[in-house]
């Protein structure tokens, strides 16, 4: 025998089911994070599709709700969409392991089509979810007189759940049990609220009929707590943060720092190797912009800003002998990761402070001699970092002689952001350089606070280090940025705090890049020793 629902009972199944629709987005967005980065376009694809999830779903909810208006059809959806929610995981499997395989093997082509399918992959549960509030308005209406009221109080409710299901996802519960298993608790709690509707609206019976839908949730469970996010040979460590899906991969005795869609390296350790190719040791060169007499020595204090697992503190400590190192990393679990795989404890003189680098360095008088940004990664680059307000920051904490490093990645075609960031370098400096970095997509620009400093005093530099028995990573460094000059600069935006339009230059660098040649490394490159 049907006994009436509840409003109370129907309005905690709206509020869970809006809670749900937005967990299911911010998971989405790590779920895919982990394979195609955090970057806008990424977001946009992901907001916009839901969003048409759950325009079909309100559109199929009042079409369901005016032909079969019983609280049993209802739970029953709210059934099937828990368990469309909790299966997520477990059904992208077959479709991410090929995603990495795509990233190894650069085919663009692979990877656009996965990308879309993962995307598709949230079509069904989005779509059930959306059935619910508009269902419920017909279950709950009561007279043709309180339709305005009723549904302003459903929908109230709904986003009141959509609210708070943006905030806890983040700050709990994938931070706490990963995106899998966020999934699949969220999936477990609409069968189970669906459970107890169908035994409060039909009786127990009822609800026994859907039970066999806890046994695969449990089994789901378990799986997501054991199966990697991400399998890929050499895995030896992975977390999810706040900020950053996280792993570590080791090769031999070599370990490398990967993030989110794993384009490109973040970091590497070698327990008895200090000079690897790539990105991390052109950075130590920009000092020596300016004119002699000048040497390891005269750079007592540096900032690092995108600290990461610490390769430039490593280097910059064997290179200027007593250096006090400042670190700033947003993420506080990439510093643990650090800590334990990439012996950042190991570096002498280093503070590490886990903020943002702008809010980092404004806190601090300095003055430093050098400053390391190394926090691009397109296409997510904080547009924060890269305007000629937070340059105007960066001047202001530089001793007399002191310069900045700036890492910029670009194409074999397109170099429009590298052109902005000097365009913007230049508002503030008054000598700006670029080294390419040879075999890599990175742009290394320095930009120097003394008036007479100049590129032409690189080499003579470099001689004189090598006279001196200065570090050989700083000769070698000092060296090549020498002789790769990066061609002229072309004109490029100004990038300020009010209109930096960052995200427009990174996604025509991203989009024209993978049309010509399939999606390849623009940051940093496998690393190789010498």
């Amino acid at each position: 025998m049907t006994r009436s629902l509840s409003r109370r009972y129907l309005l905690f199944t709206v509020f869970v089911s809006g809670w749900v629709v937005l967990t299911v987005e911010i998971a989405a967005a790590r779920l895919l994070g982990a394979f195609f980065g955090t970057g806008n376009l990424v977001w946009a694809t992901i907001i916009g599709l839901i969003l048409v999830y759950l325009t079909v779903g309100y559109y199929l909810g009042g079409a369901l709700a005016d032909r079969w208006p019983f609280p049993r059809v209802w739970f029953a959806i709210l059934a099937w969409a828990g368990l469309g929610v909790a299966l997520l995981p477990l059904v992208s499997r077959p479709v991410l392991v090929p995603i990495a395989d795509a990233f190894e093997t650069l085919k663009g082509g692979l990877l656009l089509g996965a990308f879309l399918a993962v995307v598709v992959l949230f079509a069904v549960p989005v779509t059930l979810l959306g059935v619910i509030t508009p269902f419920a308005l017909r279950l709950d209406l009561r007279h043709p007189n309180e339709a305005g009221r009723v549904g302003g109080r459903l929908y109230a409710i709904s986003t009141l759940g959509s609210l708070l299901g943006t905030f806890a996802p983040v700050l709990v519960w994938i931070p706490w049990l990963g995106t899998r298993r966020t999934l699949v608790l969220h999936g477990a709690v609409l069968v189970l609220v669906a459970l107890e509707g169908l035994r409060r609206t039909e009786g127990l019976r009822a609800a026994l009929r859907l039970a066999w839908m806890l046994l695969p949730l449990a089994g789901l469970w378990l799986w997501a707590a054991r199966a990697p996010l991400k399998p890929l040979p050499g895995l030896l460590y992975e977390t999810e943060s706040t900020y950053n899906y996280i792993y570590v991969v080791q090769r031999d005795e070599l370990r490398m720092l990967y993030l989110n869609e794993g384009l490109g390296v973040h970091s590497v350790y070698h327990p008895r190797q200090m000079a690897f190719q790539g990105t991390w040791m052109h950075f130590l060169p920009s000092p020596f912009l300016n004119p002699p007499p000048f040497g390891p020595a005269n750079v007592r204090r540096m900032a690092i800003i995108g600290l990461a697992g610490g390769t430039v503190a490593h280097q910059a400590a064997a290179s200027f002998p007593g250096v006090e190192i400042h670190g700033f990393e947003i993420d506080p679990a990439i510093v643990e990761v650090a800590r334990r795989y990439f012996a950042l404890d190991d570096i002498p003189n280093l503070k590490v402070w886990t903020v943002d680098g702008r809010v980092g360095i404004r806190r601090q008088s300095g003055p430093y001699d050098l400053i390391v940004v190394d926090a691009y990664r397109p296409p997510d680059i904080p547009w924060h970092l890269t305007t000629v307000e937070f340059f105007t920051l960066l001047y202001q904490r530089l001793s007399p002689q002191g310069a900045i490093s700036v890492n910029v990645g670009r194409t074999p075609t397109d170099r429009r952001l590298v052109d902005a960031l000097a365009a913007t370098l230049r508002q503030v400096f008054p000598v700006v350089y670029g080294v390419d970095i040879p075999n890599t997509l990175n742009t290394v620009l320095y930009a120097a606070k003394h008036p007479q400093a100049h590129p032409r005093y690189l080499a003579e530099h470099a001689t004189r280090l090598a006279a001196s028995g200065a570090s050989p990573l700083l000769v070698a460094a000092v060296t090549s940025a020498a002789q790769h000059p990066s061609p002229p600069f072309g004109q490029g935006w100004v990038l300020t705090d009010d209109r930096a339009a960052i995200e427009y230059l990174t996604n025509l660098l991203v989009v024209r890049y993978a049309w010509e040649s399939g999606i390849q490394t623009i940051t940093s490159p496998e690393v190789e020793f010498p």
